[in-house]
């Protein structure tokens, strides 16, 4: 059984810590290590899609360090000048490059997260605290596959008619994104409506609505919890002292 059949709360938990820490802690050992888990944890959840995904982001890591080291001046190790004669410094570089690699942690992180939870999830979480919140984070958890399953849709009924985004010329295929992406749109806010409405009149927005749930907390849950808060707990000795 994988880490996403434990316990809603233990993948919480663990996703939250993760994203707090690689969003604050700016040490370069810490910041490589959680970057490279994130990069194999989605490669496992995702697959190819995800190496494709998380090779593309290096790039902008890249081109990112770079820009922010050319407009961003501090440091002692001049390493060359840029085209209006600024210094571009080592430490300039590398905090660039720290920034960089957080963001790109927090996205392939994120795409774990999207992975693992499901709406079920989010409503036995925050059902109970917050019925308005639960209902809308299940609904916008749910929408990136519908909007993806729509646009393909409607690209392949655009196809029929010769009015595809690959049917044409260039202005051609710019006027039939415009087409199709207009369409997408109107076609998720109605959708988003009539969930919402649909949720609202089945009681999701009650205060104290009990819902059915096939979660229990187990010995393997406890296990990963005590291993967490030890894990948690030397981490943050380490970066408090």
């Amino acid at each position: 059984m994988g880490f996403e059949n434990c316990h809603p709360l233990v993948n919480f938990i663990y996703f939250a810590v993760m994203l707090y820490a690689t969003v604050n802690f700016r040490h370069p050992v810490f910041l490589a290590i959680s970057f490279l888990c994130a990069f194999a944890y989605s490669i496992k959840r995702n697959g190819k899609k995800a190496l494709v995904f998380n090779l593309a982001l290096l790039p902008p890591i890249v081109a990112f360090a770079l820009y922010y080291s050319s407009y961003t001046h501090f440091g002692v190790t001049v390493l060359a000048e840029n085209f209006i004669g600024n210094s571009i410094t080592l430490e300039s570089l590398v905090y660039g490059a720290v920034l960089a690699v957080s963001f790109g942690g927090v996205i392939m992180w994120l795409s774990c997260l999207y992975s693992v939870f499901s709406a079920d999830k989010i409503i036995y979480l925050f059902g109970k605290i917050s019925p308005k919140a639960a209902m809308l984070l299940s609904i916008l958890l749910r929408m990136a596959p519908r909007i993806k399953n729509g646009a393909e849709r409607l690209n392949t009924a655009q196809c029929s008619i010769g009015r595809g985004v690959n049917c044409g010329g260039v202005i051609f295929r710019l006027k039939n994104c415009i087409r199709i992406f207009s369409a997408l749109v109107t076609q998720t806010l109605d959708s988003l409506i009539s969930v919402s409405e649909s949720m609202q009149s089945r009681g999701s927005t009650l205060r104290g609505r009990k819902a059915f749930s096939v979660y229990r907390f187990d010995n393997r849950d406890r296990a990963y919890v005590i291993c967490m808060f030890s894990l948690i707990t030397l981490t943050a000795m380490g970066g408090t002292a």
